[in-house]
């Protein structure tokens, strides 16, 4: 079976760690603070000095074309690419110093990061709850097939969901130790707009109950206008744009966001200073 979970998903905590189970979010520190980040491979540099944060309960889309560094960003904040300078904390926590702390308070969905085909929803839940130590794991586990209503295909191997089951499967997952910081790569772009609808009104309900702060990368741009509370636009490993992505546009005479994401994705670096005026 280990060989069926991608590298984004080894990364929780392993079940005899040392730091304790329950944990409370400070409301003094943001879920995740990102700071002059770069990682370089063989003398090419895919993040250069790249900044942000994320408050509790804020949505931040994480936008840029492919290449950019989104999916370099989220890899270095769950520790599985070490960064070549720079640092990352989650809830305070320096996650190069602290890594299982850390991450005990994080968690991470992906179209791409699918769920072991040959487990059944209840189990790969199970599982996922004994790496990181959920307490009271069982009743967990059916609070998660409620909510989402994964009920009825609890005893169904993931492996036979549809791609709208599949996601909710994932989502509740990502959720099975109530993470101060939830990280998604592009958690609709297999779905279909009935289905993501409904996924993105549970990731906001999330944001509101819980106060979780949530980094979305997508390239729906009226998907991330209609739930994120800021973007960042990210090109060639760095981030040239910030703002409300209902009104950057029009802070940078652009009609849309997707106008603006595509003049941003096709400017050289050298222009960048033009195109942010």
């Amino acid at each position: 079976m280990t060989d069926l979970i991608s590298n984004a998903e080894r990364v929780a905590p392993p079940p005899d760690r040392a730091a304790p189970r329950e944990h409370c979010a400070s409301p003094d520190r943001p879920a995740l603070r990102v700071v002059r980040l770069r990682k370089q491979y063989a003398g090419v540099t895919a993040l250069d000095e790249v900044s942000f944060a994320v408050g509790r309960g804020e949505i931040v889309g994480l936008l840029g074309p492919n290449g950019a560094g989104k999916t370099t960003t989220i890899n270095v904040i769950l520790g599985v690419l070490e960064a070549s300078s720079g640092h990352v904390s989650i809830d305070g926590i320096d996650i190069a110093r602290s890594r299982a702390r850390a991450l005990e308070r994080t968690n991470f969905a992906a179209v791409y990061a699918s769920l072991p085909g040959n487990l059944t929803v209840r189990q790969n839940l199970h599982f996922f709850g004994l790496l990181y130590a959920i307490d009271s794991l069982a009743a967990r586990v059916e609070e998660l097939l409620e909510e989402f209503d994964l009920g009825r295909l609890r005893d169904t191997r993931c492996g036979l969901l549809s791609s709208g089951e599949q996601t909710r499967a994932a989502l509740a997952k990502a959720l099975i130790n109530r993470p101060g910081l939830l990280l998604l790569d592009e958690p609709t772009a297999s779905l279909d707009p009935s289905a993501a609808q409904l996924i993105r009104a549970k990731i906001k309900g999330l944001a509101a109950r819980q106060r979780c702060g949530i980094l979305w990368t997508s390239h729906n741009m009226h998907e991330v206008q209609a739930v994120c509370d800021r973007v960042l636009l990210l090109s060639r490993g760095r981030v040239l744009l910030e703002g409300d992505p209902n009104t950057l546009p029009r802070e940078h005479g652009a009609s849309s966001l997707e106008e603006l994401f595509i003049r941003v994705a096709r400017e050289p670096l050298a222009a960048v200073p033009e195109v942010a005026r």
